[in-house]
């Protein structure tokens, strides 16, 4: 695939796209005998795995350190899973800030609706 129809597919710039080569996030990328990228599978599933963690809000300095291992080999699967369980730890705990901060605007949506529909007099809105 060129670098418009992958830029397209993952809906990431070919400006993001050329930088993640650059830093080393993604390998060399194939190219033409005219030089022009050629993303292959391979490549793809890198930008897959990478826009998913970067979606989740993992950093670019974490991900870099995986790729390195990844390139490394067999030798450092253990390593690379502990990073992935400390990213896990850190999304679990996003996660739990994320459900806490629903369900408080979920509580006082309800507030809001009750005095939008006449059924609460007070409004003051109570802090849970």
């Amino acid at each position: 695939m060129t670098i418009a129809q992958t830029s397209k597919k993952y809906d990431l710039t070919p400006d993001t796209l050329r930088y993640y080569e650059r830093i080393g996030l993604i390998s060399a990328v194939p190219r033409t005998e005219n030089g022009i990228r050629n993303y292959d599978e391979k490549t793809c599933k890198r930008i897959e795995f990478i826009k998913c963690m970067r979606n989740a809000g993992v950093e670019i300095e974490i991900l870099l350190e995986y790729m390195k291992l990844f390139e490394e080999g067999k030798s450092t699967v253990l390593a690379r899973r502990q990073l992935l369980e400390e990213q896990r730890t850190k999304l679990l705990i996003k996660q739990k800030n994320i459900n806490e901060t629903i369900d408080r605007l979920n509580y006082k949506i309800e507030i809001y609706d009750e005095i939008i529909e006449g059924k609460r007099k007070d409004f003051t809105v109570i802090e849970k």
